[in-house]
């Protein structure tokens, strides 16, 4: 509830709390991307660009910016064209068998990152199932034709259309259908409907999904890192390689810093051009969207082949991912399949052996621990911005977005750069190496996101319900836990769970920060998927990827599909029972 009079003063636990949310913020978001700037451009106390004319005479830097920017341009292009025909198979034409094709399109939510590289890797590398089926028909082919700018694009093109599942499903399914029945009666014929009625109206989601999937290609690192080899790098696998020599470190901070430069420009071009654009719906009425049959046989036709293709694409490494975790280490060096190959002995060193799920136990509880941090910072500000009660409640919300405009691996050195040595602000610690630092990296970039949702359901709730606990007697802190917060809970609980999808998996974060003692499990993965690494490790690798997508799976089943509710009302109904 705003309040439009005088301010009213801060209570001992307000002002607390304040005062710790500007330490972390200045501690951990302001500091350190500050001070990597300062670093890099400041030598003896004087302005230096040094490093960035060392960095420019870097043919492999310069030809990574460029790579990087074609990697974006050419993923705006291929992914808008797949991410709209999976939510047009599934959502808007009349497709058979809709119903298995959106479970096989929305794979990609449930894993992405390295998980997704190393599945793209184990079937289509130098010694994948495909590759090895077409060196039988092709015995002079190259098997290493997997590498490079093609092949990361592809990996990246059906593995960035989770986005487009979300958003643009929406805003198919709220079409009006009136308009579609409208221009059918008129003669219209199925492709004029599409472009002329149907895509008009997704232009705004179109234009927001753009902005994301340019980001996500110059900011791309686990594709271009364990996929482009050679042939292809970009900005922030060069990075990686910068930052792991002392002597280059510089060089890895010029070209966050660039990256950094580049996203940010890139967010306030698109959001002018998006202010500037006339977007106007062709819906006047509102009728449910119901599926169209393609009234044209041969292009009926031609959508069932595209579709169940991609369907196969989608499918295929998941598959095969979840068969070899149950092969044993020779089949899965030869990339052969077999029943004499099957057995649990990877499943049950999982669960009966420290070392094999120490990596799995580190992930989760640093997942689940920053999901929740990130959250709990995220409620507290928004609920300081809800109540609008001081002019300095600003500094936090604006604070909090900071991350969104910055690339991780940004973050991620500046977190280096300033805490590899002991200061004040953490008590005279060193904490590089700790097992704090990732943690307080994996908070600080999921705030934006999460600061974001719940800041909306804040604004959802209704000020008769604020006001009404105040009328009664009840305090701030009673009326935020016992009114406000069961009201958003659902809200907070899906952010958590999204978070904790996102980060359970994480490498670009964790290459840089993550403490010997406790590897995670993204780490291990990418390692897992090196050539010439041991067959054990890779075996493990597999079981690791089949649980974490199960894992996904049940938090998002919980969370987006509706699957907390029911478990919930069967409870219930067996407790009155």
């Amino acid at each position: 509830m705003k309040t439009h009079g005088r301010k009213q003063k801060m209570t001992p636990q307000a002002i607390a709390i304040r005062i710790v949310l500007v330490w972390f913020i200045a501690a951990f978001i302001l500091f350190p991307n500050i001070n990597i700037m300062i670093s890099v451009l400041q030598e003896d106390g004087r302005f230096s660009a040094e490093a960035v004319t060392k960095l420019l005479k870097s043919k492999r830097a310069v030809k990574s910016m460029i790579n990087s920017l074609v990697l974006g341009i050419s993923l705006v292009i291929t992914v808008n064209l797949v991410g709209t025909l999976v939510v047009l198979f599934t959502e808007y034409w009349d497709i058979k068998g809709a119903l298995f094709l959106r479970l096989a399109y929305m794979t990609s939510l449930v894993y992405g990152g390295v998980v997704l590289a190393m599945g793209y890797k184990f079937v289509y590398g130098s010694k994948g199932i495909v590759t090895k089926g077409l060196a039988l028909l092709f015995p002079n082919m190259n098997v290493n034709w997997f590498t490079g700018f093609g092949a990361v694009l592809f990996v990246m093109t059906f593995a960035c259309t989770s986005n487009h599942i979300i958003f643009l499903t929406n805003a198919i399914r709220a079409l009006d259908f009136h308009t579609i029945e409208a221009a059918r009666n008129m003669g219209a014929s199925d492709s004029r409907i599409l472009f002329k009625v149907v895509l008009p109206t997704l232009k705004p989601t179109l234009f927001a999904l753009t902005i994301m999937t340019f980001l996500t290609g110059i900011c791309a690192l686990s594709a271009p890192l364990m996929i482009g080899g050679s042939k292809f790098q970009t900005i922030n696998p060069m990075i990686v390689s910068f930052a792991q020599s002392p002597g280059s470190r510089d060089l890895a901070a010029v070209l966050a810093m660039i990256l950094g430069l580049m996203t940010i420009v890139l967010l306030f071009i698109m959001n002018r051009v998006e202010r500037k654009g006339n977007y106007i719906s062709v819906s006047k009425t509102k009728a449910r969207m119901r599926k169209t049959k393609l009234r044209n046989p041969a292009a009926n036709v031609a959508a069932h082949v595209v579709a169940y293709a991609m369907f196969v694409i989608y499918m295929l490494p998941i598959c095969l991912v979840v068969l070899f975790s149950f092969c044993d280490a020779l089949a899965i060096k030869t990339s052969t399949l077999s029943l004499g190959a099957f057995t649990l002995k990877n499943y049950v060193a999982l669960f009966t052996k420290q070392d094999a799920f120490r990596p799995y136990l580190v992930s989760i509880v640093y997942s689940v621990a920053a999901a929740a941090g990130a959250c709990v910072i995220s409620v507290i500000v928004a609920r300081f911005v809800r109540r609008n009660e001081h002019r300095t409640d600003a500094f936090f919300e604006y604070g909090l977005l900071i991350p969104w405009m910055l690339p991780t691996t940004f973050i991620a050195l500046g977190l280096m750069f300033s805490y590899d040595v002991p200061r004040a602000a953490v008590g005279g610690k060193v904490l590089i190496g700790s097992i704090w630092i990732m943690l307080i990296a994996y908070i600080v970039v999921k705030l934006p996101f999460s600061f974001r949702m719940i800041r909306a359901a804040f604004f959802g709730v209704e000020d008769s319900l604020e006001e009404a606990a105040k009328t009664m007697g009840a305090g701030a802190s009673y009326t935020m836990v016992r009114v406000i917060l069961p009201v958003i809970m659902p809200t907070v609980v899906s952010v958590m769970a999204m978070n904790f999808n996102a980060l359970l998996s994480d490498f670009d974060l964790s290459v840089f920060l993550y403490s010997p003692k406790y590897q995670p499990l993204g780490v291990i993965i990418k390692s897992a998927s090196d050539e010439g690494v041991n067959e054990n490790a890779q075996a493990m690798a597999l079981v690791y990827s089949v649980v974490l997508m199960i894992l996904c799976s049940f938090a998002l089943y919980l969370t987006q599909g509706g699957g907390a509710a029911k478990i919930k009302k069967r409870l219930l109904g067996r407790k009155r029972r």
